[in-house]
C-alpha cells in the first residue's frame, strides 16, 4: 500500500473523490493530510506519505497533535516533503492553534476563573519547548484588553521582573493581572522559581493597586491555579 499511486486507489477511496462525497468529517487524518499534501514521492502516494508524517510525531502525540511539535528539518527528512510541502504542514499546526484560541476566546470573554485562561491558551503552548510567560491584562469587569508575551526561557526573576510585567500593566490601564506560563515537560507543578516570582509580583501590584488575580502554570492538557491551590 505504501508504494501504490493514488490512482491504482479504487476511486471511491480517494481522498478528494471521498471528501465530494462525505464531506471532510467523513476523511481520516491520513486522507486530511493527504489532501493538502497533494502530490507523493516517487515512491509513496500523497496518502502514504501522509502516513509517514504522521508516524513522524512524538511517542506521546497522538496523530494529528504532533504536526504542533514537528519542525521543518525533520519534516524534510521524508522523501517528498520539501520546503513547500513542509511550510504548508507547519501552517496546519498554527491554524489549529489560533483556531482553538479564537474559539475558547469567543466562548469566554470575561476571564473570572482558571478554566477559561486554560482554554484560551493551552493549544497556543502545551506544545512549546522553551517556558514562555504571558501576563493577561484585564479590565475592572475581567475582560481581556490585551495579552503580552514577557518572557521566553526559564520562568524567573531575572527573566521576567515585576516592573516590566507593571510598566505593560501601566500603559494598558489594566485592573488586574494573571500570569500564565507553560512547563515543557508537561506537569504543570510550580517550581520554586515559579513561587518566587508570583510572591513578588503580587507584592508589587498591591503596592500600585494592579492585583495579581492567579498564575497559571500549563502542562500537557494539565494546568495549576495558585489561586485554587491557595498559594495566591
Amino acid at each position: 500500500m505504501d508504494h501504490i499511486k493514488i490512482k491504482d486507489i479504487p476511486e471511491n477511496d480517494r481522498p478528494y473523490e471521498k471528501c465530494l462525497r462525505m464531506g471532510p468529517e467523513g476523511l481520516s487524518d491520513a486522507e486530511l493530510l493527504a489532501v493538502i499534501i497533494r502530490t507523493g514521492s516517487r515512491k509513496s502516494s500523497s496518502l502514504a506519505l501522509a502516513r509517514q508524517v504522521l508516524e513522524l510525531n512524538y511517542p506521546n502525540d497522538d496523530g494529528l497533535l504532533g504536526l504542533c511539535r514537528l519542525t521543518l528539518p525533520e519534516l524534510k527528512k521524508l522523501e517528498g516533503i520539501g520546503t513547500v510541502k513542509g511550510i504548508q504542514l507547519l501552517c496546519i499546526g498554527e491554524l489549529s492553534k489560533r483556531i482553538s484560541r479564537r474559539s475558547a476566546m469567543a466562548r469566554s470573554t470575561v476571564f473570572d476563573n482558571p478554566r477559561s485562561v486554560v482554554e484560551y491558551y493551552m493549544e497556543e503552548v502545551r506544545h512549546l519547548q522553551q517556558e514562555h510567560l504571558y501576563v493577561m491584562l484585564l479590565n475592572v469587569k475581567n475582560q481581556l484588553i490585551r495579552d503580552l508575551l514577557i518572557s521566553k526561557g526559564t520562568v524567573n526573576a531575572s527573566l521576567a521582573s515585576p516592573r516590566e510585567i507593571f510598566i505593560q500593566a501601566l500603559r494598558y490601564q489594566a485592573v488586574g493581572i494573571i500570569l500564565v506560563h507553560n512547563h515543557p515537560s508537561g506537569d504543570p507543578v510550580p517550581s520554586r522559581e515559579d513561587c518566587m516570582l508570583t510572591r513578588r509580583v503580587f507584592e508589587a501590584g498591591n503596592l500600585i493597586e494592579i492585583q495579581l488575580l492567579d498564575h497559571i502554570v500549563i502542562g500537557d492538557n494539565s494546568f495549576c491555579s495558585f489561586k485554587k491551590e491557595g498559594m495566591l
